[in-house]
């Protein structure tokens, strides 16, 4: 995997403010910290290095409450608001990583320290460098890399700003990049709509799917969602699926929820039986305005209807979706 630390700022950072850090004018003195902390601890607050490294582990992890305690007030009430996936994206993008992986850290404040995050397909290797503090201000040389490329040919460095508040150190910046959460609450809660709504439209289709297949197989129709998921763990169908748990849906979608949406299916008329019998599909945005705006309906007909209904149900007189 290939890392690129111009990518990382402009995905993280996109929309933030830019600012101008001042010039570094000394250095001070850091306790040496031989072992990992907690995030909350009084030694890992008052040196800035370690509460990198904690925040970083954290992001690793996907341990938010841990992540949050890294942050300015005013960045951690902004990270509050964010929804569970938005925070989820924030911190794996902290990392460079798609899932949470498994962190450890080693090295000490006076050499450097080094946390490694490690999912099944990559291990990533942050190294932090000792700490030049002035006044309330510290910057933080951090360097990102593929732990397995000996070559350091992709590593890339940045130096991260920290700043002292209420007597606890925290995160800052990245480089010229200001971590300003409150200001890209906006663009998150976008970027979160288009892609769950994105994810709605698939799920629609693979209902639809689902459906047919268990109409054909059984020759009529489910009489709910829960009748596609898989079967229970450890009963006689759970290998090959039946009529109560056809196994077409993964657990998720066959509950009715998923990134962000909420769907309902209903059987039209008293009928369930055989080709003649007909459905409607619908996605309604969980939270709307914040995990998505549109609701999708899929009429008796088989057409697909899109409109904002402010997180109501939609209907068949919604624009078709070609």
């Amino acid at each position: 995997m290939r890392f690129e630390m111009a990518a990382w700022g402009k995905k993280f950072f996109n929309g933030a403010i830019f600012i101008l850090l001042t010039g570094i004018g000394c250095s001070a003195q850091i306790t040496d910290v031989q072992s990992p902390v907690t995030v909350n601890s009084a030694v890992s607050q008052n040196n800035p290095s370690t509460v990198l490294r904690d925040a970083l582990m954290a992001a690793c992890s996907q341990k938010t409450t841990d992540f949050s305690g890294a942050l300015t007030q005013r960045n951690a009430e902004a990270y509050a608001r964010m929804t569970p996936a938005a925070r989820s994206t924030l911190l794996k993008r902290f990392v460079l990583l798609d899932k949470p992986g498994q962190p450890n850290a080693s090295g000490d404040t006076f050499t450097k320290i080094v946390v490694h995050c490690t999912t099944p397909e990559l291990t990533t290797e942050m190294q932090i460098g000792k700490a030049e503090v002035r006044e309330n201000l510290a910057y933080v040389p951090l360097t990102v890399k593929d732990a397995a490329d000996s070559s350091d040919i992709d590593a890339h460095s940045v130096t991260m700003g920290m700043v002292k508040e209420s007597g606890e150190w925290k995160l800052l910046s990245l480089g010229l990049l200001l971590l300003d959460l409150p200001s890209l609450e906006t663009e998150w809660d976008r970027a979160e709509i288009k892609s769950n709504e994105t994810a709605a439209l698939e799920s629609m289709k693979k209902l639809v799917a689902a459906i047919e297949s268990y109409r054909n197989t059984y020759t009529r129709l489910p009489d709910s969602l829960t009748m596609l998921g898989p079967a229970a763990s450890g009963s006689v169908a759970s290998s090959k699926g039946s009529s109560e748990r056809a196994g077409l849906l993964d657990a998720g979608l066959a509950e009715g929820r998923k990134e962000g949406y909420a769907f309902r299916y209903v059987v039209v008329g008293a009928n369930n039986l055989g080709a003649p019998a007909k459905y409607e599909i619908a996605a309604i945005p969980a939270d709307y305005g914040r995990g998505g705006t549109i609701s999708y309906f899929r009429d008796a007909e088989g057409v697909l209807h899109a409109g904002d209904h402010k997180g109501a149900v939609g209907s068949a007189a919604d624009p078709v979706i070609k």
